[in-house]
């Protein structure tokens, strides 16, 4: 696979789609929908995702996090197949492109779309790097959550016409909980590599049992959040589809309490990125039929 796609870590692209396309069907719903903004919303969402991995492959190869010990797919800073200064020069592309597809973005809805992108970048940024790479003291999970659930579900919401009503608040805690499940998949993967390392996320600091029963949460809890709201009104009746992802995650639940080998942990991350864009579509359906 080529080093650079490789290392925009294709499987947790979903996490940055999803937000997009529920933010964009509330707007459709409300009527305000508009096919240019959805574009350049979605291009600026992959490209800040893609930014953030970048930066994260960089990071852990820099901090020695991701060694021969490491059980998660092949990083390419850490094993040489890009150099350190290559892969500053793709992070500082990734999110020029974003901050370039901003400007229109910013035309369209004005300061606060200007205030979300400069601080998602630097959130971004200080995820695995600076002074406080907050990732590495188990605040990933809570940066996942508000960042690519609430800022980016609301957020597009906001794009289309200057508001963000209670409908997009509720679908954007239901996205930023099965986003936040990706990483804790990730994070009890690694948790041995990563404690070895001082790494200490949050699987590291809780234990790999607690973060397990952690990412069932997440992961169920995300239906729930969407039921709730139905029930009082918030969302429609037609949201309900989404419990037609529910199956979806018997798998990745049962695997993630029975094993502790790399490979299944693999691919219950990416099952569970799946299973995100598959929600995301069926509440989009919901709350468009409605």
């Amino acid at each position: 696979m080529n080093p650079w796609v490789l290392a925009s870590r294709p499987a947790t692209l979903p996490a940055a789609a999803a937000p997009v396309i529920v933010g964009s069907a509330l707007a459709g719903a409300a009527g305000v929908f508009r096919w240019d903004a959805f574009v350049i919303i979605l291009f600026s969402a992959l490209a800040i995702q893609v930014g953030v991995n970048f930066a994260n492959d960089l990071a852990d190869a820099q901090k020695g996090t991701d060694t021969e010990a490491r059980i998660g797919p092949t990083r390419a800073v850490a094993t040489g197949l890009l150099s350190a200064a290559d892969m500053k020069r793709g992070i500082m592309i990734a999110f020029g492109v974003a901050a370039i597809a901003g400007v229109y973005l910013i035309w369209l809805a004005g300061w606060v779309i200007l205030a979300i992108g400069i601080i998602s970048i630097i959130a971004a940024l200080a995820y695995t790097n600076g002074p406080i790479p907050y990732g590495y003291y188990g605040l990933g999970e809570l940066f996942v959550f508000v960042f690519f659930g609430l800022v980016a579900t609301v957020g597009t919401r906001y794009v289309y016409d200057r508001t963000a009503p209670a409908d997009a608040w509720v679908s954007a805690i239901a996205m930023g909980l099965l986003a936040a499940a990706i990483l804790v998949a990730n994070n009890v993967r690694d948790s041995d590599t990563d404690r070895v390392a001082g790494k200490r996320t949050l699987a590291v600091m809780v234990g790999r049992e607690p973060a397990r029963w952690l990412y069932a949460v997440m992961v169920l809890g995300s239906f729930t959040v969407v039921a709730a709201a139905v029930r009082v009104g918030v969302l429609p009746t037609w949201s309900l589809l989404t419990l037609l992802a529910l199956p979806l995650t018997v798998r990745p639940i049962r695997t993630i309490f029975a094993e502790t080998a790399g490979p299944p942990l693999i691919r219950v991350l990416k099952v569970t990125a799946r299973l995100q864009l598959v929600f995301a579509a069926l509440l989009a359906a919901g709350v468009l039929i409605a």
